[in-house]
């Protein structure tokens, strides 16, 4: 069998029991990604939020997950190609609010983590930036479905950063699991340096978390973080497994889920 990756201890991973995400800050009970949702969230005790990034073409930061505002707001129209200050205009459906912007999120809570998606090439410089100028890196775990712009994060800060897996090194601990020891080395290897594999339960038709998995990324000091979880079953099933974190629309629930099982160490 592969050894044990001595991997770093993250600050952002300092929680006792499974970590409750607020997936864009609880979708199902609140606009996503909006300062309605992420203050539901805080009320409820959250000290974990799941949100999406994108820049405006003067280098803010904001909270949303389409390339366009269309879905999410009263207008259309993209976001990296809008200055903040026409974006600050544009209220989020179901809110009188603007988008939220990261860096007044993470002032706004200075006890909250926050999980943050870089869904855009552009938005990888600013939110380097966001980060350095908020003192915010112990408070921030950085994921992507891009490998190559999830690199370019983990380059700019080093060990100390968070990050979940790219899809690269998500596939090699799948295949680290289910390979023979020998066969297995060579993808273990793979996924050194991240502090967590933040995957669905399956891929389409392809299952992904099971108890190979997740055993065999507690081998290599690694977390595993599922979403988007909102059925309390399911919840209670990936929590028997030995799950470290779940990331849900539906925060009321996996609250309830959790305080069910005394493991809820939320402060509300």
């Amino acid at each position: 069998m592969f050894r044990l990756v001595d991997s770093p201890r993250y600050a952002f991973l300092d929680h006792p029991g499974p970590i409750p995400f607020a997936h864009r800050g609880g979708a199902l009970e609140a606009p996503e990604n909006s300062w309605a949702a992420f203050r539901h969230a805080v009320d409820l005790g959250y000290r974990y939020i799941e949100t999406d990034v994108h820049a405006t073409s003067d280098g803010i930061v904001v909270a949303i997950h389409d390339p366009d505002i269309a879905r999410t707001t009263e207008r259309s129209g993209l976001v990296q190609e809008m200055p903040w200050s026409d974006l600050a205009a544009v209220r989020a459906s179901g809110t009188d609010e603007p988008v939220p912007r990261l860096d007044d999120a993470l002032a706004a809570w200075p006890d909250v983590r926050w999980n943050i998606d870089a869904k855009h090439d552009s938005v990888v410089g600013p939110l380097i930036e966001t980060i350095h100028r908020a003192g915010a890196l112990d408070r921030v775990c950085v994921t992507s479905f891009n490998d190559r712009r999830l690199a370019r994060v983990r380059r700019a800060f080093g060990p100390r950063l968070c990050t979940g897996m790219g899809p690269a090194a998500a596939t090699a601990l799948r295949l680290a699991s289910v390979l023979p020891a020998r066969a297995a080395e060579p993808f273990a290897r793979r996924v050194r340096g991240f502090a967590a594999a933040q995957v669905p339960v399956r891929q389409g038709r392809v299952p992904v978390v099971d108890r190979r998995f997740v055993d065999t990324a507690h081998r290599l000091g690694i977390e595993v973080h599922i979403w988007t979880v909102d059925e309390p079953s399911l919840m209670a099933t990936l929590l028997d497994l030995g799950v470290d974190g779940i990331m849900t629309d539906r925060p009321s629930a996996l609250r309830d889920v959790l305080a069910g099982r005394g493991t809820w160490t939320g402060v509300a």
